[in-house]
């Protein structure tokens, strides 16, 4: 089967580790696709599970393909969330085409990129901006104080806090936290002058535009491999919700937004993508042609 290439492929949330994470289905999307980069963006693995013993082999076969995509030559990054937190203690950790970290920005044509998971705001999504604002030292102070939190809770024999376990209740007061959350999040990411901001944890699939008066920034939201089974997916300068109930291994162009592109808005989206040395040795190819 030929792999769709794309620049970007984000998952989130699969929770390997439980038995609700839907593996087969996630593996059917990992071999479909052939990304420059795979970033992972938080709780792809689980140590909140009660069963620390239950790690299937389906479970190891993912974790074993993403070794390979990178192996293959996939930059593979993968940031931490709270399911995951253990691995913080390897962030900035690099082995070949994998790299451990707990945000990350990218520039993608132009335009900066803000990843991270989103756990860091659990704590106060109404009262936490102003501590991310001072920064990184801010960043990690989220960090500590939701450690604490989930410490507190363990103690108290309470289950640790998570937005997307509040939103499955279903409770109207926890789609406003929801909101607030991307709310937070945008504002800080105009704040920094991020075009994208690009969040896991609720385990909802969004994309959206959001305003201030300091500018706009897009909201994007992989969601998750135990429900929704979505990812989110970069080229030709745009982003798309992958949906695998819907999309499953359907190229990645057969959708409404590039069906409405003119040929030649599409001609001029592949060009840009060729690399410069490339098209430098194609305009001395067509000279020569032309001397010869």
């Amino acid at each position: 089967m030929k792999k769709r290439k794309i620049e970007l492929a984000v998952i989130s949330d699969v929770h390997l580790g439980t038995p609700s994470s839907r593996t087969q289905e996630l593996r059917n999307y990992l071999n479909s696709i052939q990304p420059k980069t795979l970033i992972l963006n938080g709780d792809i693995l689980d140590t909140w599970n009660e069963n620390p013993e239950y790690f299937p082999n389906a479970h190891l076969k993912v974790i074993r393909k993403i070794l390979s995509m990178a192996s293959k030559g996939t930059k593979v990054i993968y940031i931490t969330g709270n399911h995951d937190e253990r691995l913080r203690r390897f962030s900035t950790s690099f082995k070949g085409n994998l790299k451990i970290t707990d945000k990350l920005v990218l520039k993608l044509d132009g335009k900066k990129a803000w990843f991270f998971h989103g756990d860091i705001f659990d704590i106060s999504t109404k009262n936490s901006k102003w501590i991310a604002k001072i920064g990184d030292a801010g960043y990690y102070a989220l960090q500590l104080l939701n450690r604490l939190n989930s410490w507190v809770l363990k103690k108290l024999e309470k289950p640790p806090y998570s937005l997307s376990d509040k939103l499955k209740k279903g409770i109207s007061s926890n789609i406003k936290t929801i909101e607030n959350f991307e709310k937070t999040v945008t504002e800080l990411a105009i704040d920094n002058g991020y075009s994208y901001v690009i969040c896991g944890h609720t385990h909802l699939p969004k994309k959206e535009v959001f305003f201030t008066n300091k500018g706009k920034c897009t909201y994007l939201n992989s969601g998750d491999w135990v429900e929704n089974l979505t990812a989110l997916e970069y080229t030709f300068k745009r982003w798309k919700i992958y949906r695998y109930s819907h999309d499953k291994l359907i190229p990645f162009f057969v959708d409404e937004e590039l069906k409405s592109k003119s040929i030649h808005e599409l001609v001029a989206s592949l060009y840009m993508s060729i690399p410069a040395t490339q098209k430098i040795k194609e305009k001395t190819t067509k000279k020569e042609s032309l001397l010869s």
